[in-house]
């Protein structure tokens, strides 16, 4: 706790201190006459930078847990509270979190890589990526009828001239009911071009960005006692300002897990390989489990075939 002395009371203090060394009968002549020299100086400088030097270098004292409090007059010590800075996100500086499990039972720390869990955050990455993922996401099934596929006999309808009405050579075109349709779609893949290391890179953001927020969770395990729905409603009611939940387990999904989130819209389970920016932009918290984090962090820290 840092120790705050105004002026006034640093005046007050220095007077009674300098009062009590200029009266003490133990000083030698020698010392009694620098007393008096320091006493003149300090006294003309009192008004000036001197003191307000002073002044600043006693207000950055600071009293550890083990220090005694009778070393300063308790009157003149401040008990405001000093908040340290909040972090800056993106340094990838390494991340220390508090490990948990549905129970809500402690199970340590864990420490998340800052290159994977404290990225810069840059939208124009994630856009890049969540586009890509929707693109190679479409079945691209879709398909017409050329003039050539349409059934329909290959007559002429009607002579070239004489009937007054248009000009035809098939009832299979487009200007027709049941007709083809020109230029329509056929099947095709959707998918579009996207370099590796700006996949990863948007995946890092994705996670950067919860762990910034305070969203991100770590569990030792996603193990529950039954299969029942009841213990994943009754801890989902437990967590403040959430409305969609991702749960990711390193693994396979447990089969009770598996059973007791499938009635549930807004809880969803992931296994680590299937962790992608997309899902975890569409929930607004992500628990992972402690095996699931490894997995992602050596699945980040692999390198990129070429």
């Amino acid at each position: 706790m840092a120790l705050w002395i105004s002026r006034r009371a640093f005046r007050s203090w220095n007077g009674a201190f300098s009062s009590a060394l200029g009266f003490s009968s133990g000083l030698s002549c020698q010392r009694a006459v620098r007393h008096s020299v320091f006493s003149v100086e300090l006294s003309a400088l009192q008004k000036n930078e001197l003191l307000i030097a002073a002044c600043r270098g006693f207000s950055t004292s600071i009293l550890t847990p083990g220090s005694c409090e009778d070393a300063f007059p308790s009157d003149l010590l401040s008990r405001k509270r000093v908040f340290p800075p909040e972090r800056t996100v993106g340094l990838c500086q390494d991340l220390v979190i508090p490990v948990t499990n549905f129970s809500n039972e402690d199970k340590g720390l864990m420490v998340l890589a800052g290159d994977v869990f404290d990225v810069p955050i840059r939208k124009d990455i994630v856009h890049r990526v969540v586009r890509w993922q929707l693109a190679k996401r479409q079945q691209g099934t879709h398909s017409t009828k050329t003039i050539s596929e349409v059934s329909g006999t290959g007559r002429k309808p009607w002579r070239q001239k004489g009937t007054g009405r248009a000009r035809h050579g098939t009832l299979r075109g487009p200007q027709f009911r049941g007709g083809a349709t020109m230029h329509g779609p056929k099947p095709r893949s959707h998918a579009i071009k996207l370099n590796k290391k700006v996949r990863r890179l948007g995946l890092k953001i994705a996670l950067s960005a919860r762990a910034a927020e305070g969203k991100l969770m770590v569990f030792e395990d996603l193990e529950i006692p039954s299969h029942k729905t009841k213990n994943i409603v009754s801890y989902y009611n437990l967590m403040v300002d959430t409305k969609k939940l991702l749960l990711v387990d390193g693994d396979a999904i447990n089969e009770k897990l598996k059973l007791a989130t499938q009635n549930i819209h807004y809880v969803n389970v992931l296994p680590s390989i299937g962790l992608n920016v997309y899902s975890i932009l569409l929930h607004d918290t992500l628990v992972m489990s402690r095996d699931a984090v490894n997995r992602i962090v050596e699945r980040m820290h692999t390198p990129i075939n070429r």
